[in-house]
């Protein structure tokens, strides 16, 4: 069997994987990239956040990305409609708490990891498609890895460090048995990417509209730069049995039913059969070990609401990738517990935060006050930037507590008044 032998193998091709190989190849280590399936493939996590644009600056991905010409996005806003009043709290990014990228884009992710992929291929970066892993042993100071291309022809891959980016594939989690489950409750989504002829009538393309739909259920309106909008809708698996037929038909009732985009959406082409996918958040043990990383959803995947897990993702490959150049090509000793896990956790605990405060109704009774002191309103937007490690931001510092405190006042002054 042929061994071929590198520094840093990276398992994944999607945006944690590209980004860590280029930022790996920085630092003049050998690396290479090793991808499941064949690009261009169908991913959702089309919403991106400003916090992203740093690990894609880092990596080299700036001037590629600007000229492919996808859907600039400067905001974020939150619908309320139906019986609610359509009440409507808008969150513009240059308006945040936290100095950083103000904007960033709205994305196909076929289109969007593929250039990614492409990028690192220009750089020198071996990237083999349609290539999985069977197999990993560990021994000490490197590691060999099976892997198994399209054909069914097997190689082995002997690295000095491996950084997980296989996403929903999992590899070292499933292959070590590291998996654990999430203290999220199962959700579901049911979307697709809708023709919208309609768009300039309606919401500005340049930011994502989230709406309110009911407790617990939301739907997201995606535009993109093609003409095309991605819409989805989000929450617990029963509230989908009240529509029936077949996948279309399924989505068009469910958009009958709110009018924030029913008549947007009458009747327009769908690109594709709607598609599902459900009790997405899952974890594991452990981010690291001897000789491995975990980036990116490998790690954790929360929820789409807040459309943080590319973001994570990258921002996680990004840290990593540095912790792995500074080991190997400059023999520092890394700290990982402190350096990369603890780091990683406060930004997914942040957002974890406001994850639930948005199925418990915590955050709309902030979104949607009749008054915000637009200070808070500009911290609080940082978060939504994606800037989970601004600890100056109280709302990021003491995450945990600060939005049901807010909350609670916000209540408490609606009541009085």
């Amino acid at each position: 069997m042929k061994t071929e032998k590198v520094d840093v193998l990276v398992i994944g091709a999607g945006p944690a994987g590209s980004v860590a190989a280029a930022i790996v190849n920085k630092y003049g280590l050998n690396v290479k990239m090793v991808e499941k399936l064949k690009f261009p493939r169908f991913v959702i996590g089309e919403s991106l956040l400003p916090r992203s644009m740093d690990a894609f600056e880092d990596a080299g991905f700036l001037p590629a990305l600007k000229a492919k010409g996808f859907q600039e996005k400067f905001g974020a806003k939150f619908v309320q409609g139906n019986k609610k009043g359509n009440k409507i709290c808008d969150f513009n990014f240059s308006d945040q708490h936290t100095k950083g990228w103000n904007w960033t884009w709205q994305v196909p992710r076929e289109d969007f990891d593929l250039l990614l992929a492409e990028e690192n291929i220009k750089m020198g970066i071996p990237v083999e498609f349609e290539t999985g892993v069977t197999d990993i042993q560990f021994n000490g100071s490197d590691s060999i890895t099976t892997v198994v291309d399209k054909e069914g022809n097997q190689q082995q891959i002997e690295a000095k460090f491996i950084i997980d980016a296989s996403g929903y594939g999992r590899v070292i989690p499933n292959l070590f048995k590291l998996d654990r489950p999430s203290d999220l409750p199962p959700r579901k989504t049911l979307f697709t990417h809708i023709l919208d002829t309609k768009r300039n009538s309606y919401d500005e393309p340049n930011r994502i509209i989230i709406i309110d739909h009911a407790p617990g259920i939301w739907i997201w309106v995606i535009p993109f730069s093609n003409g095309y909008t991605s819409v989805g809708f989000v929450g617990k698996p029963d509230f989908f049995e009240k529509a029936t037929g077949t996948p279309e038909e399924q989505l068009r009732q469910l958009i009958a039913t709110e009018n924030h985009i029913a008549e947007r959406f009458e009747n327009a082409e769908f690109r594709f059969e709607p598609r599902t996918i459900q009790s997405w958040s899952v974890t594991t043990e452990k981010f690291y070990g001897d000789g491995f990383v975990l980036t990116g959803n490998v790690t954790e995947f929360l929820d789409p609401v807040f459309s943080s897990g590319v973001t994570l993702a990258v921002s996680s490959s990004q840290l990593a990738a540095h912790l792995v150049g500074r080991q190997l090509a400059k023999g520092e000793t890394i700290d990982w517990q402190k350096e990369y896990f603890e780091t990683m956790m406060q930004g997914v605990d942040t957002f974890r935060t406001y994850v639930n405060a948005w199925y418990d109704g915590t955050l709309q009774t902030i979104f949607f006050a009749p008054t915000t002191t637009q200070s808070i309103k500009n911290q609080i937007c940082s978060v939504l930037a994606g800037y989970v490690w601004d600890t100056d931001n109280p709302f990021v510092k003491k995450h945990s507590t600060a939005v049901a405190a807010l909350a609670k006042v916000i209540s408490y002054e609606t009541v009085e008044s």
